[in-house]
């Protein structure tokens, strides 16, 4: 049996980062783990060794997409992992542009190609589309039944979106829902993250520091530092542990920058208490409901 077809060997280089239950996969995942998008922007070398030095700090969940850089991130991760792939939980995502029944297989196997390996551990839609989510699905589970991926799911799906998957599946088929979610984009918290909950479904956020500044007031700013100096970790790590405190909850922040990496990867073991939470969600309001789920 190929060493990439047996059982995962979960990676010991760190005992920082937790891990937990991914869904209703038999899978325990890091709760931080590592984003690629806009890596094609990065030197190709220096985004190399920083995927690498995260998977050397235990954060060996890794994220990317075909849409990222037209398959040129795919090919970065690949070689990122070459030699690891044991010790990695691979995700990536088909637009809804190829994802007919036959244009998700298609688009499956171009990944898997560029990603240098034979199969994925989990395949997400990478938002809702025109192709029929029936067929899309039903392409998903026959990737599944070839061994080709392991498990999957969605990603920018609303309550709504996450019920009809829901209807057409049955329960324990739907491994984790991809959400944009940061301290000042909590919209999910209303009814995403409620649904994804009920069911046992992950809640993975991307971009959990937002566009920019994640504290864009004086206030926001000196609860994290207070929180931070308590633990001894900074704004970051809290941010990240507060976006990771429940047990559906996992983050994939992207990092290219080494010490970026090791900070986030200080996040991984971190437990905020009741007050931290408190603070957090006093100076973060989670805001008005919306319709949807918003985007970036």
């Amino acid at each position: 049996m190929p060493a990439s077809r047996g059982a995962i060997r979960w990676s010991c280089y760190s005992r920082r980062v937790k891990r937990r239950a991914f869904g209703p996969t038999q899978s325990a995942i890091p709760v931080i783990g590592q984003g690629t998008w806009e890596m094609e922007d990065d030197a190709r070398a220096l985004a190399i060794a920083a995927l690498r030095a995260g998977l050397d700090l235990g954060m060996t969940h890794v994220d990317t997409a075909e849409m990222y850089g037209s398959g040129r991130v795919e090919s970065i991760v690949g070689e990122a992992i070459a030699g690891r792939r044991e010790d990695v939980y691979l995700v990536s995502k088909v637009l809804p542009s190829n994802a007919s029944r036959r244009g998700t297989v298609t688009a499956c196997e171009a990944s898997l190609r560029r990603l240098a390996t034979d199969h994925l551990d989990c395949y997400l839609l990478h938002w809702p589309g025109s192709y029929p989510l029936e067929d899309t699905l039903a392409a998903f589970e026959d990737l599944r039944t070839a061994g080709k991926i392991r498990a999957w799911g969605v990603s920018n799906f609303d309550e709504r979106g996450l019920a009809r998957v829901l209807s057409l599946v049955g329960p324990g088929k739907l491994a984790c829902n991809q959400v944009l979610y940061h301290l000042a984009e909590r919209s999910i918290e209303h009814a995403v993250l409620p649904w994804c909950e009920a069911e046992g479904v992950a809640v993975v956020g991307y971009t959990p520091f937002g566009r920019g500044s994640f504290a864009d007031s004086a206030e926001q700013t000196r609860v994290l530092q207070t929180i931070a100096d308590k633990h001894g970790r900074s704004p970051r790590n809290v941010a990240l542990a507060f976006l990771t405190r429940r047990p559906s909850l996992f983050a994939i922040p992207k990092a290219s920058q080494l010490e970026h990496v090791r900070d986030n990867a200080n996040a991984g073991e971190l437990i905020l208490d009741a007050g931290d939470i408190a603070a957090i969600d006093r100076a973060f309001p989670i805001g008005p409901r919306r319709a949807g789920v918003p985007m970036l």
